[in-house]
């Protein structure tokens, strides 16, 4: 066999034609397939995530609603806590009814902590009261009761004027206001959420009254 420095000039461009063909597929299937195998990879992922994207701004206008719905959820909550409060705190359910009859224009002479029933997601919380004054303004302090964002139910009714409080069960003779006509005794009752026992007080355990 001829040596390779032997060959003619056109033999010897052939063959290093030849290896630099070879090199340049073996180049190509070694290193830069390889890369190519990646970049479609690649492509392929980014393909996906332009799909995703694409879906998820179709889905923008729903979590906007989404959104809106769990911001009036919360706000719901928050109107519940002040209906029926997670906290019992009789201290406010006093301060409550004492303001409310300051605003009405009559006393509320007796609060007396009564035992209170446990229902399954809530308590309740009631006190035994006296009042006294006008009639009508009477009438407005249960009005304004009703109105009260925390849930308060009047129970026990009992009723007289202040020249006769037998009738109403008032249990103590007070030195009631010149323009007082009438004295009551009930039980007014309010609730607080809870997912444990609730604390029945003793009966008849008085609380400081409000004069």
């Amino acid at each position: 066999m001829a040596k390779f420095d032997e060959l003619s000039v056109l033999a010897r461009a052939g063959i290093i034609l030849v290896v630099v063909v070879l090199v340049c597929v073996g180049v190509y299937y070694g290193f830069l397939s390889d890369i190519k195998l990646k970049n479609d990879a690649l492509e392929t992922q980014i393909a996906a995530k332009e799909k995703e994207n694409a879906q998820l701004h179709e889905l923008e206008p729903k979590l906007i609603d989404i959104n809106k719905q769990i911001d009036n959820l919360q706000q719901q909550i928050a109107n519940e806590k002040l209906i029926v409060p997670e906290d019992k705190d009789p201290d406010q359910f006093i301060k409550v009814l004492h303001d409310t009859a300051s605003a009405a224009g009559i006393k509320i002479r007796r609060y007396t902590a009564v035992p209170g029933a446990n229902h399954e997601f809530y308590g309740e919380v009631p006190f035994a009261i006296d009042i006294d004054g006008p009639y009508y303004q009477v009438l407005n302090f249960f009005e304004r009761v009703a109105r009260l964002e925390r849930i308060v139910n009047v129970s026990n009714m009992q009723m007289s004027t202040i020249k006769n409080t037998a009738p109403s069960r008032v249990r103590t003779a007070y030195t009631f206001d010149p323009n007082a006509t009438v004295a009551a005794s009930c039980t007014a009752t309010t609730f607080y959420s809870h997912d444990q026992q609730v604390e029945t007080p003793a009966a008849g355990a008085p609380a400081a009254a409000k004069r």
